[in-house]
C-alpha cells in the first residue's frame, strides 16, 4: 500500500510485508531486480536463483519487501550467509541489499536490513557485517547513522581494481537509532581538503568528502586514493567510523572515534 505526499509516492512501511523469499518464482524476481538496479549486462555479474535457494534453505538470509496489494511486485531484497572471521568469530554477512529504483530513499532499505537482522538472530548470530564503497556518502550515512553500524575494516580492491570497501559491523542486540543523524555533524576546518583526515578538539578525526561524485568526475580518483591511505591507518589505530553526516549542501564528513 502506498500513500502520496507532495506529489511523491511513498510506501506505508507499516503495511508492507517483510519476509524470506520462497520458491523459484520469487528467487527469479530477486535476480531480475538485482540486474535491473545495478544495470548488469554481463551474465557473470548476475545473481543465480539457485544460489538464493541454497542460501534460503541452509542458514542464509534471502529477505524481500512486498506490497500486499501487489504480491508479485518485489520492492527490494537482501541476501547473506553465516560467516566465520579470522579470529573464529561467528557473524552473518550481508552480501547485497537492493531496492527498486523508483522506491529508493523511501525507507525500504531500512526494512530490508531489519528483516535480515531478524533472520540472522534466529540463526543465532549476534552481529552482522557487510561492505560498502566509502566514496558513497549516502550509503555511509545509512549504514553508520541510520542503522548504527560501525566501520571497522578497509579492504582495497575487494572485487577488483577500483572497488575499495569499508566493512561495517552491526551489533544485532543494539537498538538502531530512531532518527538519522544521532551524532551532531562534526566541525570541518575551513582549510580541510577532500579525503584528508583532520583531528578535532575531542580527539575524534573527521574526513570531508563530496556529497556526490559522478563516475567520470576526475576528483573521484584523488579522493579514493586519499581514503585508501587514511582509513586503514585510522582503523589500525583503534578508531571506528561512526558517522557520515552532511555538513553543507555539497559536503559530508566522516567521523572516527576511539572504540
Amino acid at each position: 500500500m502506498f500513500r502520496h505526499s507532495a506529489g511523491q509516492t511513498r510506501p506505508d512501511t507499516e503495511a508492507l510485508t517483510v519476509r524470506q523469499l520462497e520458491g523459484p518464482a520469487e528467487f527469479e524476481l530477486a535476480q531480475a531486480l538485482y540486474r535491473s538496479v545495478f544495470d548488469y549486462d554481463d551474465p557473470g555479474a548476475g545473481l543465480n536463483p539457485r544460489l538464493l535457494a541454497a542460501l534460503r534453505h541452509h542458514g542464509g538470509s534471502v529477505v524481500g519487501v512486498f506490497d500486499p496489494a501487489d504480491p508479485a511486485d518485489l520492492l527490494g531484497f537482501a541476501y547473506g550467509f553465516p560467516a566465520v572471521g579470522a579470529e573464529g568469530e561467528h557473524y552473518h554477512y550481508s552480501q547485497a541489499a537492493v531496492v527498486a529504483t523508483q522506491h529508493q530513499g523511501l525507507g525500504i532499505g531500512r526494512l530490508l536490513k531489519l528483516g535480515q537482522a531478524a533472520v540472522a538472530r534466529d540463526r543465532g548470530a549476534t552481529h552482522m557485517r557487510w561492505s560498502y564503497d566509502p566514496l558513497l556518502a549516502r550509503n555511509a550515512h545509512f549504514n553508520l547513522d541510520v542503522l548504527g553500524a560501525r566501520g571497522r575494516w578497509f579492504v582495497a580492491d575487494l572485487y577488483g581494481p577500483g572497488t575499495d570497501r569499508v566493512i561495517v559491523e552491526w551489533d544485532l542486540a543494539a537498538k538502531p537509532p530512531e532518527h538519522p543523524g544521532r551524532l551532531a555533524p562534526a566541525p570541518i576546518p575551513p582549510d580541510a581538503s577532500w579525503g584528508v583526515p583532520v583531528e578535532i578538539e575531542n580527539g575524534d578525526v573527521v574526513i570531508p568528502i563530496p556529497d556526490h561524485l559522478a563516475t567520470d568526475d576526475p576528483l573521484r580518483s584523488l579522493v579514493r586514493q586519499r581514503l585508501r591511505a587514511a582509513f586503514p591507518r585510522l582503523f589500525a589505530a583503534g578508531m571506528l567510523a561512526v558517522s557520515c553526516e552532511r555538513t553543507s549542501p555539497s559536503v559530508c564528513a566522516y567521523q572516527f572515534t576511539k572504540r
